[in-house]
């Protein structure tokens, strides 16, 4: 097991969190192995392992104990890098190798000053290709030859054996003159010992660690069948079954090929985004551009960008204009424009111009590695109803043993069969009641429904965050930020006798050209957008909280508030009536006089975000109650409310009572899901069911948010909700084929049908059955990814 380590330390707490790669973890049921382990050293205070993911996030005190140790401590459990022979450290995906005679959690890397853990980037942490996907390829391909293997021994040994003779009609002659058992032991040997070597050392790893898996299921059953036989061979008398036990072993080993091959897809999401990472740099030292790797960008250097290139950091623009693609990191599937002073993201595409970046951002801190750190925390998260499925699945195993026990004991006592029958019932009932598909239930539901998330740039910090998503009955959405788009914009123009609207604007535009103000800015950039050259403007004057005067063209132009016009002596005349509806219909009328003459009336309002309708209607979709909450006056809001379809407006409230609006309306135990921008609204969010911070744009590390959207897009709400529910969907359906198929086939495989029915079971299709039992779950959870969800815009 290699450290693949994402820690950071919560500030104010001595407590620190660390995301470690689990490379051998062979089956689910072995994370118990991993978690008790840890969870009884000093210092760790939480672990909760994952399977599917091969990672395990580990919760530790720093001052009890170091990454260093959690190192030591996980290579005690019999975890390593798959398919590598070199320390722990070197194999670490996320950091580089510690110089010799350091400790590895402290070590400053090479080439680049203090890169700890924290500060590694995704493409240095995963290496090449990814270290995640290496080691279920490496996993896969281990567990494929181990098949191949016992298939290929067991196929001989069961033509030697008594089935080949009475199912097949074979008579073979033994080769060498052997004893057909002594022939099968012989055969059975490279399946034992090694194809089977992983269970057995899983067994023992599981009873070190004072807990039980499927490991130890899977020993005993192929062990307990071999030992039988093999003390027969040596007595010299009594019936064999070494067919049964490398049969076994080849069906269980095939099944969980299969399995691991399904499951492995559930991984995609974490590695095409540590995929996006470039490997290489050009950073700009002494005139000269030089290509160097990514890890060894600092923070301060300034990179060339050229276009098609990837920004290898997050920085700010210094020189040169372009179009970036940031679809991949934050979901934005529209180019985004950056000039000098724009903020860049790491991994995102320059699609045109040449630009000059100053990396601010390196390593762990951005926005690529703290995606990806969300979604690997969240994906090693357990909901609840896996945390009740890891506790049984403890006690199954050893149900499973004593009901094997028992087995024995009923079919050798009372029943009064020979000792070969009683043993290969109970090696049935050993094998099929293995709870490899409880342990898979649900973590490989979670991996794909974040995974999901992710692609869309929602990002889901915890299992618990994506169960209560699938239950949330009311979505309290804030106005401005989110439903809007948070800036000023020109809705109406009206325009008396004395000028025309394309002349209005132009001299409107020379006047507030000149001013600084949110109003004016809306102005100006409504008449660019009409292809309206504003014209130059003389004696300009500012009228604090009035409004601006000048001469423009020889016109004198005043334009501002009707407390302007009176100090103007401007009558309003007919325009008043106009103005009248404007600001009843929430919008602010900026009135526009001529040479003393009122000439028209500039209704700004702050726009509703194209897709908000469309959000709104989802939302409907899922039976979900949709709320407006804002600080905006109410003639504001119940317009943007009905342009929208919203069902409840809840205007005028004050940043400080938002929660309190949360907590009425969680009245009856209805789950509430609040969105915001996660600042001023940081308390709602808090209060909240589930809380969504919506735009976060770069800053994914919002405390106080359940979920993050990376755009600013309220379309991703009922995507996350539908993810949600979906995933939960999953996670129920797995559970309850896991239960259910353990509860049916149990008393099958003790044969308590046999005397009624002739129904009975033999061990190796018991082992196929078990296995496709889990290859099921996997499946049913990659089915997941075939989940419609609101637009059709991401990649």
């Amino acid at each position: 097991m290699s450290d693949h380590t994402r820690g950071h330390h919560d500030r104010g707490k001595e407590r620190s969190t660390a995301i470690l790669d689990v490379s051998g973890l062979q089956w689910a049921s072995e994370q118990n192995v991993v978690a008790a382990r840890l969870g009884r050293r000093p210092g760790v205070l939480r672990v909760e392992a994952n399977p599917v993911a091969q990672t395990a996030t580990v919760s530790f005190d720093p001052r009890r104990t170091s990454l260093a140790e959690l190192r030591a401590w996980v290579i005690e459990c019999g975890y390593h890098c798959a398919g590598q022979s070199v320390p722990s450290h070197i194999c670490d995906p996320m950091a580089e190798p510690d110089p010799p005679g350091t400790a590895p959690a402290e070590a400053p890397h090479a080439g680049h000053p203090a890169h700890t853990e924290e500060e590694a980037s995704p493409h240095d942490r995963m290496g090449h290709g990814g270290h995640a996907g290496m080691s279920m390829a490496s996993m896969v391909a281990d567990m494929r030859n181990r098949f191949l293997v016992a298939a290929l021994f067991s196929i001989p040994i069961v033509l030697w054996s008594p089935i080949g003779t009475e199912v097949f009609g074979l008579d073979l002659p033994v080769p060498f003159g052997l004893r057909q058992d002594v022939w099968a032991l012989l055969l059975s040997l490279p399946v034992i010992f090694y194809s089977c070597w992983i269970f057995f050392d899983g067994a023992v790893r599981a009873l070190r660690a004072r807990t039980l898996d499927m490991m130890v299921l899977v020993a005993v059953a192929v062990g307990a069948g071999w030992l039988y036989s093999l003390i027969v061979t040596l007595t010299g008398g009594g019936e064999v079954f070494y067919e049964a036990a490398t049969v076994l072993a080849a069906f269980v080993l095939l099944g969980h090929w299969f399995e691991m091959r399904a499951r492995g897809g559930a991984n995609d999401a974490i590695r095409a985004l540590l995929d996006l990472a470039p490997p290489k740099a050009t950073v700009m030292r002494g005139g000269q551009a030089v290509e160097v790797p990514t890890a060894e960008v600092t923070v301060g250097d300034l990179l060339l960008v050229r276009p098609g290139a990837k920004i290898p950091v997050d920085g700010t623009v210094e020189e040169g204009q372009s179009e970036v693609d940031e679809s991949m990191v934050t979901g934005e599937s529209l180019p985004v424009h950056k000039e000098a002073g724009s903020a860049v993201v790491g991994a995102t595409i320059n699609r045109n111009g040449t630009l000059r970046v100053r990396a601010t951002k390196v390593g762990a801190d951005t926005a690529l590695a703290q995606i990806v750190k969300l979604v690997q925390q969240a994906q090693n998260s357990k909901a609840p109803g896996q945390r009740l499925a890891d506790r049984a699945a403890f006690w199954l195993v050893l149900v499973a043993l004593a009901g094997g026990a028992l087995t024995f004991a009923v079919w050798l006592l009372p029943a009064g069969q020979p000792f070969g029958v009683a043993i290969l019932f109970a090696i049935t009932v050993v094998v099929i009641t293995c709870p490899d598909a409880l342990g898979l239930a649900t973590p490989t539901a979670i991996m794909v429904g974040t995974g999901l998330g992710a692609r869309r740039g929602v990002l889901f910090k915890n299992a618990m965050a994506l169960e209560t998503s699938a239950r949330v009955q009311v979505v309290v959405m804030d106005k401005t930020g989110t439903l809007t788009k948070g800036e000023p914009e020109v809705t109406d123009v009206v325009v008396g006798d004395t000028v025309t609207q394309e002349e209005l604007l132009r001299l409107v535009a020379a006047v507030e050209r000149e001013s600084e103000h949110p109003l004016a800015e809306a102005i100006v950039r409504h008449a660019g957008d009409l292809g309206l050259e504003p014209r130059r403007a003389e004696r300009f004057e500012n009228v604090p909280g009035h409004g601006a005067v000048a001469e423009v063209g020889g016109r004198k132009v005043a334009v501002g508030n009707r407390r302007l016009m009176e100090r103007e002596g401007v009558p309003l005349g007919k325009l008043a009536g106009r103005r009248q509806e404007l600001a009843e219909g929430g919008r602010t009328a900026v009135m526009v006089a001529v040479d003393g003459t009122a000439a028209g009336v500039v209704g700004i309002a702050d726009a509703a975000r194209e897709t908000s309708p469309a959000a709104v209607a989802a939302l409907h979709e899922l039976g979900v109650e949709v709320v407006m909450l804002t600080g905006d006056n109410a003639a504001t809001a119940e317009r943007i409310a009905r342009q929208l379809g919203i069902d409840t407006v809840i205007a005028e409230v004050l940043p400080g009572d938002k929660a309190a609006k949360v907590a009425e309306l969680q009245g009856g135990g209805r789950k509430v899901a609040m969105v915001g921008d996660g600042v001023n609204d940081a308390p709602a969010l808090a209060r909240a069911d589930l809380g969504i911070a919506i735009g976060a744009g770069t800053d994914v590390a919002i405390e106080t948010a359940d979920v993050v959207l990376m755009r600013s897009d309220p379309l991703d709400v009922p995507t996350a909700l539908r993810i949600g529910r979906g995933t939960l969907r999953k996670m129920r359906q797995n559970l309850g084929w896991a239960i259910g198929y353990n509860a049916l086939a149990l008393p099958v495989a003790a044969g308590v049908f046999q005397p009624a029915f002739g129904l009975v079971l033999r061990p190796e299709i018991a082992a196929l059955s078990m296995s496709g039992s889990s290859l099921i779950v996997a499946v049913n959870a990659l089915a997941l990814k075939r989940l419609r969800l609101p637009g059709a815009h991401v990649r």
